[in-house]
């Protein structure tokens, strides 16, 4: 018996229990092998004439054994002498298919797609196998050799019998413990779904005896019974067992988009990405150079139940020479771009050993950044042609976009901010900012918008009104992110354009005339003690009182809530819903409207000396200013009683 080359039982121990973490991509290190095999023999015949040989007939084939318990992995490809057996197994971590790679280079991609890199994929089959025999016969060679080891001593390499070139990998599975099973690698089943799942696009047929059903063909005489004696005969089935093509071979990804229907695409989208439903959008990115890549991505129609889950996963499918890698490549998508869905691939991609991340994230980076333009584009350009489609797209992901803008402190608001929408209160309908810009007066520079938990509710706000009674548009906003977004974006557009995003339950909101700055001023001043008593009788609820510049007219409210500070109303009541809000208040004032007759009542109060009825006006003012807004108080029932006692 011939020991491993290096620190065999060290290193082999590493190959089959660190470098792999998932078991059952050993059928994907295999077919890996057997399609580079098949490779090199086609690449021979290309460059050697005497080579006769029909692509057609080139294949791999799977099959397994259940009472033997065991898988093997056939292939017609180049095969391997005596010498070749134990240079390639025998010297772990040697690759004989990276050495062709290297020296035929200029073919790679077109008739020749090598995969191995490393030579230790087959190692992987010791994952699942106690022994492993492989039988190959070169081409233009006469005799075989078979190459046996248990994965632990050492293996062996003796004559055999091969009717054809090429290489059988027989792995003979491990005994089940109560821990692990390997029988599923040893079924029809479990191996199409392997195959399917990670060599679908191999490029050469992958082929396994399925299993199937077909209608008996009854005797004539029996059918001509049947029918004299007016009898429905029942059809009868028989099962029987086919040698079928389990991979699709050219992924639809590397197919001329001239080629591909709509219809493709989206029973695509739909098999492989689990929705009932067609995506929104499909494009496809392709990129040559020095580093070359094809993209399909799509966007759903649909918002899975889960994506605003801390469950849920982001992800590209990364394929590399039409391998799957990785299912969910986090790192070519941005987390506002979570929703996208698609394929990448590319030979290029310099791999770990284990072939399931990768070494170098630049290259992730590069392919990342042109992907994420890429949405960018595909979504402005929905935004223009097809209106009604976007509202639905924003509808389900607009909330991931807002989120994109402040998580980066506002620094992708240039990226993003075209993309976003809010249903504009005098408009009624949904508009962007450009829309609202354009819509707007041209002086003052700001774009005003309300935030809440409904348009019906929030269009009859008292703040809103007063906006809108003066002409302008104010956003609706509806989301809980609206405000932490537009908190971290400032201001829309830039140089001399830009607006400042500015919440109507703010501070000044620069409407008002000099002349009724002045008017407020000078009501303010000529009732200070009534302010500062009204302050004292709501206890620190409020930073000040004072007369609302916002609130002029006899029909509007007779008071409103507004903020002073960096944290909203909207703000502090999404936060108090957090388990760690620890108290977080806003710097809150009670505006008074002078011409409601309510502050005549409440001057007259104050004149006469009587505190209670100040005291009973101001919580009663205060807390319906909060109802309003749709902030808790403190204490409904007392609310209740002040409204019995004034009735």
């Amino acid at each position: 018996m011939k020991k491993f080359k290096t620190e065999s039982k060290k290193l082999l121990d590493l190959m089959i229990n660190s470098i792999y973490t998932n078991r059952e991509i050993f059928l994907r290190e295999l077919i890996s092998n057997a399609s580079d095999a098949v490779d090199k023999l086609y690449f021979a015949s290309l460059t050697d004439k005497d080579i006769q040989l029909n692509r057609a007939d080139l294949r791999i084939v799977v099959s397994s054994d259940q009472d033997s318990r065991t898988v093997t992995v056939s292939d017609n490809g180049i095969g391997m002498t005596k010498e070749q057996l134990d240079l390639n197994l025998g010297t772990i971590a040697h690759s004989d298919s990276l050495a062709f790679k290297s020296d035929n280079s200029e073919a790679q991609g077109g008739d020749v797609d090598i995969i191995g890199q490393f030579g230790v994929g087959f190692y992987s089959a010791f994952m699942v196998a106690s022994k492993v025999r492989v039988v190959s016969r070169a081409y233009g060679h006469d005799e075989a050799w078979a190459w046996e080891s248990n994965g632990v001593d050492g293996y062996t390499i003796t004559a055999a019998e091969r009717s054809e070139h090429g290489t059988d990998v027989i792995l003979t599975l491990k005994d089940n413990t109560d821990e692990e099973s390997y029988d599923e690698f040893a079924t029809e089943y479990g191996l199409r779904n392997l195959i399917k799942r990670y060599s679908n696009y191999v490029r050469y047929p992958v082929m396994m005896e399925v299993t199937k059903t077909r209608e008996v063909a009854r005797p004539a005489g029996d059918a001509e019974a049947a029918e004299g004696d007016a009898v429905e005969l029942q059809p009868e089935y028989e099962t029987y067992t086919e040698l079928d093509t389990i991979n699709s071979m050219i992924p639809i990804w590397k197919r001329r988009g001239t080629d591909v229907s709509q219809e493709e695409y989206n029973e695509f989208y739909k098999s492989d990405f689990h929705d009932f439903s067609d995506p929104a959008c499909t494009f496809t990115v392709h990129a040559e150079g020095a580093l070359s890549y094809d993209a399909l991505l799509f966007i759903p129609s649909r918002a899975p139940y889960d994506l605003y889950s801390k469950d849920y996963k982001k992800g590209l499918a990364l394929y590399s020479s039409n391998v799957l890698i990785m299912e969910k490549c986090e790192e070519l998508l941005p987390d506002y771009y979570n929703f996208v869905r698609g394929v990448v691939d590319s030979q290029d991609l310099t791999l770990n050993i284990s072939r399931e991340t990768l070494q170098h994230n630049s290259q992730l980076r590069a392919i990342a950044r042109r992907i994420e333009k890429k949405v960018t584009a595909e979504l402005k350009k929905m935004l223009e042609n097809d209106r009604e489609e976007y509202e639905r797209f924003f509808d389900n992901f607009g909330r991931g976009l807002e989120f994109g803008i402040y998580n980066s402190y506002g620094m992708l608001k240039g990226e993003l901010a075209d993309l976003l929408m809010f249903y504009s209160a005098k408009q009624e309908k949904l508009v962007t900012f450009a829309e609202y810009v354009e819509a707007a007066p041209a002086d003052p520079k700001v774009i005003y918008y309300a935030c809440g938990d409904s348009v019906e509710r929030l269009r009859k706000l008292p703040v809103v009104q007063s906006v809108l009674s003066r002409g302008y548009d104010v956003l609706l906003c509806t989301k809980d992110v609206d405000e932490f977004c537009f908190q971290a974006m400032m201001t829309y557009g830039e140089g001399d354009d830009a607006r400042e995003l500015k919440n109507v339950a703010s501070g000044d909101l620069a409407l008002a005339s000099e002349d009724e700055k002045a008017a407020a001023a000078e009501t303010a001043k000529a009732h200070e003690s009534l302010f500062a008593a009204m302050k004292d009788d709501l206890g620190g609820e409020v930073e000040r009182v004072t007369v609302s510049a916002r609130l002029t007219q006899t029909d509007e409210a007779p008071a409103c809530i507004t903020a002073e500070g960096p944290l909203s109303l909207e703000m502090e009541r999404i936060m108090a819903q957090m388990p760690d809000a620890s108290g977080m208040r806003s710097q809150r004032v009670l505006e008074l409207n002078a011409a409601h007759p309510v502050f005549a009542k409440l001057a007259a109060a104050q004149e006469a000396g009587d505190a209670d009825k100040v005291r009973l006006y101001a919580e009663l003012l205060y807390n319906q200013a909060l109802l309003i807004e749709g902030m808790p108080i403190d204490d409904p029932v007392a609310f209740a009683n002040a409204v019995t006692q004034l009735m």
